[in-house]
């Protein structure tokens, strides 16, 4: 019985990358990048991108957000 083909998507743009029955993701995936997050015990999530903007497009997603209002109120006041 022969094994169906697997695809592979960018976690932030959605690119497709196919990876033929027989072949190994390593050889699909050449060239992305996988990041491998621990979600919980004995719980691994592997997100796979296309190219390191992908990544850094994810990743700045992922980081909380200081309110502007919060930064305003240490800058300094330059009307006085």
């Amino acid at each position: 019985m022969r094994k169906p083909d697997t695809q592979f998507s960018c976690r932030s743009c959605g690119k497709i990358a196919e990876c033929p029955a027989g072949a190994t993701p390593c050889e699909a995936l050449q060239g992305w990048l996988t990041v491998s997050s621990w979600e919980g015990p004995g719980v691994v999530e592997h997100y796979n991108f296309c190219s390191f903007s992908c990544l850094e497009s994810w990743a700045d997603a992922k980081v909380p957000r200081v309110p502007e209002v919060f930064l305003d109120s240490f800058r300094e006041d330059k009307s006085k």
